[in-house]
């Protein structure tokens, strides 16, 4: 049998190796990033990335999926950042399950500002201020984030992608369980942990917190004080992991969406997201959809918010599989726009995966 050192030395050369390509690897992302430069492209290709992580995925190898999708998350993000240093505006404070969303899909070195409310976030993508912004839409738990929909109303803002973060929420404290009198959160994280902590903790008393974020920050400071937040907020905050996954319901996420000011290129695995108004008749709805049913085109979300301009005045957001740039997605939308007050595309990109 082989000896351990003889193993180590094997992975040593392997190591130095990697170093030279990605080394190569490197450099030549530089040089697209040049050519980027004169044709005005920016650094972030949703497409481009989601080809590379599309190739992973058919890759066999002793290391799991998940794993050599987070060694590639951070070499894509590493390259990315020699080509152009972007900045990332989530719905904060830091540690936030957005702000690990937007880490999920940025990687670490994109440089990351947290905002205090979601108009906010689109305020600084409509101002030049931050080149992309992540956002909350919907949650299995809760249901759509009314809010991010109200601000496509108002805002020219272009979806670039989207991020399923499976909710796991971590009881994090200085403490032990035993020492534990208080538990700050947010009221829809308690929410989604009551029956865990009526069978673990029944004698703490639960107080309400501003965002999970912030009840990191208040048990940091408070004695026999715990928290329920996320791990990412626990290694911000240096704080133990006391308990994973207290959340009731197992299978539970949150879609969250990259909104900018650009477009995204087809990758062949898209969805597009439009917003519309209809004229007030019977069956217009039917009308608006029935081009989309006649060409087989799978729609897998439509919401409806009210206008505010009238009374049983809606506007209507949907979801459906393939790229505005597709000949038949064209004509589909040329159809449907026939039979609409208004008819906004808000971005086709490529479809998220839940982990």
């Amino acid at each position: 049998m082989r000896k351990i050192r003889e193993l180590r030395e094997e992975i040593d050369g392997i190591d130095q190796q990697m170093l030279e390509l990605l080394d190569r690897r490197g450099r030549l992302a530089s040089l697209i990033g040049e050519i980027k430069r004169e044709r005005e492209l920016t650094a972030f290709s949703p497409e481009r990335e989601s080809e590379i992580f599309s190739r992973i995925e058919g890759v066999e190898s002793s290391l799991s999926r998940e794993g050599l999708k987070a060694i590639y998350r951070e070499i894509i993000s590493a390259c990315r950042r020699l080509q152009e240093p972007i900045e990332v505006s989530y719905l904060g404070p830091e540690g936030s399950f957005t702000h690990q969303a937007a880490n999920q899909r940025f990687g670490s070195q994109a440089d990351y500002k947290p905002i205090e409310s979601i108009e906010d976030v689109f305020s600084e993508i409509d101002k030049g201020r931050c080149d992309y912004g992540v956002v909350p839409i919907e949650s299995s738990l809760e249901g759509m984030v009314t809010r991010t929909l109200d601000m496509f109303i108002e805002s020219s803002n272009k979806i670039n992608g989207e991020i399923f973060l499976p909710v796991s929420h971590c009881l994090l404290s200085r403490v032990d369980m035993d020492s534990i009198r208080v538990i700050y959160s947010h009221p829809q994280a308690i929410a989604q942990c009551r029956s865990w902590i009526r069978r673990n903790l029944p004698g703490a008393e639960i107080r309400e917190a501003s965002s999970t974020s912030e009840a990191a920050r208040i048990a940091v400071n408070e004695k026999n004080s715990a928290a329920i937040a996320s791990s990412m907020a626990a290694a911000i905050y240096k704080l133990g992991i006391v308990e994973e996954n207290i959340q009731d319901r197992g299978e539970s996420y949150t879609r969250f969406l990259i909104i900018s000011k650009n477009t995204v290129g087809k990758t062949g695995r898209d969805k597009t997201s439009i917003m519309f108004s209809i004229k007030d008749r019977v069956g217009a709805l039917y009308e608006i959809l029935k081009p989309l049913a006649a060409e087989g085109i799978s729609l897998t979300r439509i919401e409806s918010r009210p206008s505010r301009k009238g009374l049983w005045d809606y506007y209507f957001f949907v979801d459906f599989e393939g790229h505005e740039d597709d000949s038949r997605i064209k004509k589909t939308l040329e159809e449907v726009k026939e039979n609409c007050v208004f008819l906004n595309v808000l971005g086709s990109y490529p479809r998220g995966e839940q982990a």
